[in-house]
Order: structure tokens, then C-alpha cells, then sequence
């Protein structure tokens, strides 16, 4: 990793400068450099504002080469690509569609990143590998901390970019703008390798199985269809170890702790009759976001965040929209750890689905890079959870390494298996999908077991409240069980037939399989090849339908 070029942008005194020097009168950058690693530390001679920062090299494209991408968060697509594909953003039409835009705007990186509109030119974040047959060569940022590292490649030209986004960066001290290593070998060996020299601690959980509402009903849940869930899944009981609540139990997203009158026994209760049936009791929240109309924005507006012109920020597409509790502001933070406090420790939940965290990191703020930000919020919330179980959930994913337990590492799925109509048009890739979802599972495999626990969403076995046939379903289920832990249902399983209680037992089993490869052998087609119970199989099916002619669960 020697032979690079240096581009860095930065602002003294309200003056832009541009270099590819090493040293200049404003600062010395400090280089350790091997053949398998680079470390670049800027010492400041004067406070400066980072703007940018970059190393450039050469990588011939090979023939037959893929490229990783790691995109930006939980949520977004990732996969393995040829020259001939191209990386989706924001659409033109996303400028038309006010949800698009906030989609794309909040959720993604397109307001920080630019998408090329060219075939074979590529961004990932965190870390990316380049593929020739069974041949990785993975590179590996050991430092998010300070900013997120993302990598380019422009498979036409043949160079790859090392950049660090340090928007807004304020420097007065030694400050490490990069660090990143390169790993040669197979694909699990490489992975290894990396999470080895990140000395990311083994997650706590290596299998979850269970129940969680959203997928079925959405906000409109109630106390009687929590308890009749609960009651229905009884039928697997030894299959299942968690039962989780998600969104709809409390008045307002930020409101956690009102009273609604939908549980008028309140959430003690529900969590009480969770732990009375063996298993652990989940509930999601989105600890940072407070819905326009809730009693939180209304009477402690001080706490959230707010653009420069002094107008509250939206950080969240949802419910209406929803504003950004901020997590430098000392009232917001005691706020936050005090309904932490009540339910995990006084309601009793065992475990909290964390969800909407990239919206503290959307802007850089306070002389700090988004990376910076991110890192320092997980922090936070760690620090609230304490020991109990914490599941994150649309969040950039270096920034969860070594601190979450279990992470989505895909997209939501929705209730059409070809998705809505916005789907198809490629608004954003952060949109809910099953192939989305499908195509995550697969390309993040490597993060389960090593970075944390991994959850590729729900799986659906119901035959109502959905349009999916009998086949997706199980297809769906199989690539959940063959590459996550995390396995969740939203169905009311006491509705199932003998065949779906056969299936559900199946999936929510911990797989045994090895992978041995998973790639796109054509545009829509997916090929699996793994070995289970000393038997080599194959998965093969047509991602945009469904289909397929192999074994499934």
C-alpha cells in the first residue's frame, strides 16, 4: 500500500487550501506504511478545518474481478459487483417525490457522497474487498472513530481510493486521518484476519429465535393481540428463546414512558407475561428521534437538534417526521438514560431493538465528523443499556462493531415479495425489499459471529396480510436461517397449519451449514453452495421472482 497520492482539503482562517504534500506551513502528516497496511496521522501546526482527505492508487481490473460494497448502514444495499453494474443513489425521480427525498436525504449518504452514474465505479463504507474466483483481497479500516473511511474503486479506469470523510472536522491536536490494512486470502480467512486486528470481542448471543410485531400490524397493536401472539406461539414453544415488542405501544415516538390506553396494564405487565412463558422480553425504540407532535418537542424543544438558521432538524421520515434528541446536550442525555433505566430495569425488558440511530449523524456538528458522532452515540447508548441485550437497527455498521450484541444488516422486507411500485423504480437503496433484504443477508454473512449477531429481518409463514406465495415464503426463510441468528416472525402462529409449524420449527433452527460460496451467477440469479450434515448442496434461485428448483426449508 506504498505507491499512493495524497489529496487533502482544508480551512485555515476561512481560507481553502488544497494539497498533496505531506508537510506545508499549517501541518505534518505522519505516514507508517507497509505493503499490507497504511496509517496517516495529521499533526496541525494551527487549528484547521478538515474538508477532505484521500490517498489515490492503482488497481487494474482483473478479469472476472468483483467489488464489495458495504453501504452505508444497516439498511442498505450490499453486494458484490462486476464493471458492468452500476451503484444506485438517489434518482432524478427521488427529486419529484417528497418521501423519496426524505429517504434518501436522511437515510443514506447521498447528501455527503457522490453516486457516479457510470457502469463499474463504486463507493463502500468501512471496508471493501476485491474477488477473483476464490482469491479476496479485503481492505479494512481499524479506525471509524475519527470519521467513516470510504473506499472507491473505478473498475474502468483501474484506481482505487482510500477517503476519509472528515466534513467539518475541527484539528488542533494530532488527529489519525486513516488506517486501514489489506488481507490476501480466502474469503473466510481474510474476515478473520480483520476482526482479529479491530480485537472485536466475541458477541454475547450467537442464536436468537422468536416473535416481534411489526410486520403484521404495524403501529396497531394492543395489549389482547400481544397476549393472543404470545399465546399462539406456544405451539413452538421450545423453538423460540425471544418475544419483542416493536412500535405502536407507546402515545408518540419519544414519549416512551405515557401511558396508552392501548396496554392499560401497562408494559410491566406485558414483559411480566413475556418472562412467565420462558422467553426473553424485547421492545424496540427509537432512542433518539421525538415525533413532531409528541409532548417531548412540545415542551423540551431545547434538547433537540437544529439546523445553522435555528429551525429543528428532522432526522426521521417516519410517523409524520420526527426530530434528533442530541446527545451533547446533558438534559437530552439524562432524558434518555432515565427511560433507559425504567424499562429495563423497572419494566423488566431484557433486551431493546434500537432503531433510526444513523439520524444523530446526518450532519457534521460541533467540530466533529460524522464517524465521530456515530462512535460516540453507540457509546452513549451502550453506556444506558448497560448489560442487557441491545439489537441496532439503521445504523452505519462500523460505527456497532464491538459494542451491539445484534445488528439488522438489512433493509426492512415488505408484505409484496417484488416490493411497492417505488421499489421497481429505484428511488433509493435503503427502501423496504425481500431482494434487498435476501441480497444482504447473503453479502454481510461474514459480520455474524464476528462484528455481533446477525438479524436479516423477518420471514413470513401466514397466509393472509401478505403477498407472497408458498415458495418465496420458504425461500425467504431459508436464506434467513442459512445466513442470520437473529430469526424473527410477526405471524400470530396459533393460525398456522401443521405444514407452517413444520417450517417455522425449521427455521428458527440454529443452521449448521458452511457456506462454501454465494455470488449473483446472473443479473437476478443467486447461486448458494454450502455443506450440511457432511452433505454438499446447492441453493439456486431467481432473486426478482422467487423461483427456484432447489431444496428449501
Amino acid at each position: 500500500m506504498k505507491e499512493s497520492k495524497l489529496y487533502i482539503k482544508y480551512k485555515v482562517a476561512g481560507v481553502v487550501y488544497e494539497e498533496d504534500l505531506y508537510q506545508t506551513k499549517h501541518y505534518t502528516i505522519e505516514e507508517t506504511c507497509t505493503a499490507n497496511s497504511v496509517k496517516l496521522v495529521l499533526i496541525p501546526k494551527e487549528e484547521l478545518e478538515l474538508i477532505s482527505a484521500e490517498l489515490n492508487y492503482l488497481h487494474p481490473t482483473r478479469n472476472g474481478e468483483r467489488f464489495y460494497i458495504n453501504g452505508y448502514q444497516a439498511w442498505t444495499t450490499s453486494k458484490e459487483v462486476t464493471i458492468d453494474d452500476k451503484q444506485k443513489g438517489m434518482t432524478p425521480l427521488t427529486k419529484y417525490t417528497k418521501k423519496g427525498f426524505e429517504l434518501a436525504a436522511l437515510s443514506g449518504d447521498s447528501n455527503f457522497v457522490k453516486y457516479s452514474k457510470n457502469a463499474g465505479v463504486f463507493h463502500s463504507f468501512t471496508y471493501t474487498y476485491y474477488r477473483v474466483e476464490n482469491e479476496v483481497e479485503l481492505y479494512g479500516s481499524l479506525n471509524e472513530r475519527t470519521g467513516f473511511t470510504v473506499f472507491y474503486a473505478d473498475m474502468n479506469a483501474g484506481t482505487f481510493k482510500i477517503s476519509k470523510d472528515v466534513e467539518g472536522v475541527i484539528v488542533s491536536e494530532p488527529y489519525e486521518l486513516l488506517n486501514v490494512n489489506k488481507y490476501v486470502g480466502e474469503y473466510d480467512s481474510v474476515f478473520d484476519a480483520y476482526f482479529a486486528d479491530l480485537k472485536c470481542p466475541k458477541p454475547r448471543i450467537d442464536h436468537m429465535a422468536g416473535y416481534t410485531s411489526w410486520y403484521n400490524y404495524f403501529q396497531k397493536i394492543d395489549e389482547k393481540i400481544i397476549l393472543r401472539d404470545l399465546e399462539g406461539i406456544r405451539r413452538v414453544k421450545d423453538s423460540v428463546s425471544i418475544f419483542q415488542i416493536d412500535d405502536g405501544y407507546e402515545p408518540y415516538v419519544g414519549d416512551w414512558l405515557d401511558p396508552s390506553p392501548k396496554f392499560p396494564n401497562g408494559m410491566k405487565y406485558i414483559a411480566d407475561k413475556i418472562h412467565d412463558e420462558g422467553y426473553l422480553a424485547g421492545i424496540w425504540i427509537a432512542p433518539f428521534s421525538a415525533q413532531h407532535n409528541s409532548r417531548l418537542t412540545k415542551e423540551h424543544p431545547e434538547w433537540l437538534l437544529k439546523h445553522p438558521n435555528g429551525k429543528l432538524q428532522t432526522g426521521v421520515f417516519a410517523w409524520g417526521g420526527a426530530y434528533t434528541l442530541d446527545i451533547y446536550n446533558e438534559e437530552a442525555c439524562a432524558y434518555m438514560r432515565n427511560f433507559f433505566d425504567v424499562i429495563l430495569n423497572e419494566w423488566g425488558f431484557d433486551m431493546v431493538k434500537l432503531d433510526f440511530l444513523y439520524s444523530q449523524c446526518i450532519y457534521p456538528r460541533n467540530g466533529k465528523s460524522r464517524g465521530q458522532i456515530m462512535a460516540e452515540a453507540m457509546d452513549f447508548l451502550r453506556e444506558c443499556v448497560g448489560d442487557k441485550l441491545l439489537l441496532g437497527c439503521g445504523v452505519p455498521l462500523g460505527s456497532c462493531f464491538g459494542v451491539v450484541d445484534a445488528c439488522r444488516i438489512s433493509c426492512d422486507v415488505d408484505l409484496k415479495y417484488k416490493g411497492k411500485f417505488y421499489n421497481r423504480l429505484g428511488i433509493n437503496p435503503e427502501l423496504p425489499s425481500a431482494q434487498n433484504a435476501m441480497t444482504n443477508s447473503i453479502f454481510r454473512r461474514h459480520l455474524d459471529g464476528r462484528a455481533f449477531c446477525n438479524d436479516p429481518d423477518v420471514f413470513f409463514l401466514r397466509d393472509f396480510n401478505l403477498t407472497f406465495t408458498m415458495q418465496q415464503k420458504k425461500l425467504l426463510a431459508k436464506v434467513n436461517n442459512l445466513f442470520g441468528n437473529v430469526l424473527f416472525v410477526s405471524d400470530d402462529v396459533g393460525k398456522y397449519g401443521d405444514e407452517e409449524i413444520e417450517i417455522i420449527k425449521k427455521a428458527f433452527a440454529k443452521s449448521q451449514a458452511m457456506i462454501i460460496s454465494a455470488e449473483y451467477t446472473d443479473k437476478d440469479y443467486v447461486t448458494i453452495k454450502y455443506l450440511e450434515n457432511g452433505e454438499r448442496k446447492t441453493l439456486q434461485f431467481d432473486m426478482l421472482t422467487g423461483e427456484t428448483s432447489s431444496e428449501l426449508i
